[in-house]
């Protein structure tokens, strides 16, 4: 008997923009693009800037019958919006696997956020994959969370597309004070910088780039945007890396998207 071989799936960091994103069928369009190039993966592990835990953890392993509108002030249609992918039991129990089974990672009801909903709806929008989202430990490092990332890599050859959703720049304070029609020069240069390091490989960068990227706390007064970029260059071992969506969003916030291949 042959064993059909599931195809090695890529990594993939997705800018989640705005929520109102969901409704914009032309800033969507690229996103449509992107998906019609990627593998049909076997399952989705997704990890969002906008799920941070104490501990790892599991999201909703069943249905996602109840989305998490972790917003306000938005229109009124995004909080009608429905994206009810199935979960993946199979997924959890081959993690748990991975973690060995002295390490029993808690399963929670909590749905996908509009980090990963606003996205998807473009990417995938027959909502007919397979979908487990995992928190991010707040007290993690930076170098953990590539570690974990590591750790999860084997789902790749198990047919598992791995996702971090969060934006390379995030400075919302900035972008409600003023807005560009090209990009500031110190949001490009951060974007940039990302770009360079890897496109680079340069790991260490990477993993200390509060201090090395120019602009880092101008781009990110709180860094949850910047941390799922470091799960997926894990998974990746930051290995052949190129940028499905690029550009500025009102000067300000970058729309880059990254897949390791």
């Amino acid at each position: 008997m042959v064993i059909k071989q599931e195809q090695k799936m890529p990594t993939l960091f997705v800018n989640h923009g705005s929520p109102t994103l969901a409704l914009d069928a032309d800033k969507g369009h690229d996103y449509r693009q992107w998906s019609r190039r990627l593998p049909r993966p076997k399952a989705i592990l997704v990890f969002s800037a906008h799920w941070e835990s104490e501990q790892l953890a599991f999201g909703e392993t069943g249905a996602h019958n109840k989305l998490v509108y972790d917003f306000h002030g938005f229109p009124e249609q995004l909080y009608n919006l429905e994206y009810p992918a199935p979960g993946s039991k199979w997924l959890v129990n081959n993690i748990q696997t991975l973690f060995g089974n002295k390490v029993a990672l808690p399963v929670t009801k909590r749905g996908l956020d509009h980090g990963v909903w606003v996205p998807f709806l473009h990417l995938w929008p027959e909502a007919d994959v397979p979908i487990v989202q995992m928190s991010i430990p707040k007290m993690m490092s930076n170098a953990e969370l590539y570690e974990l990332g590591e750790k999860l890599a084997p789902l790749r050859e198990r047919g598992v597309l791995i996702v971090g959703s969060g934006t390379i720049t995030h400075n919302l304070k900035a972008w409600f004070l003023q807005q560009y029609d090209k990009p500031a020069e110190w949001a490009k240069a951060f974007d940039d910088w990302t770009k360079d390091i890897l496109l680079s490989g340069k790991k260490e960068s990477l993993l200390n780039w509060e201090t090395q990227a120019p602009y880092a706390k101008q781009n990110h007064p709180t860094p949850e945007h910047f941390r799922p970029l470091l799960i997926i260059a894990g998974a990746a071992n930051m290995q052949k890396v190129k940028f499905p969506i690029e550009g500025f969003d009102a000067g300000i916030l970058s729309n880059r998207s990254v897949q390791f291949c």
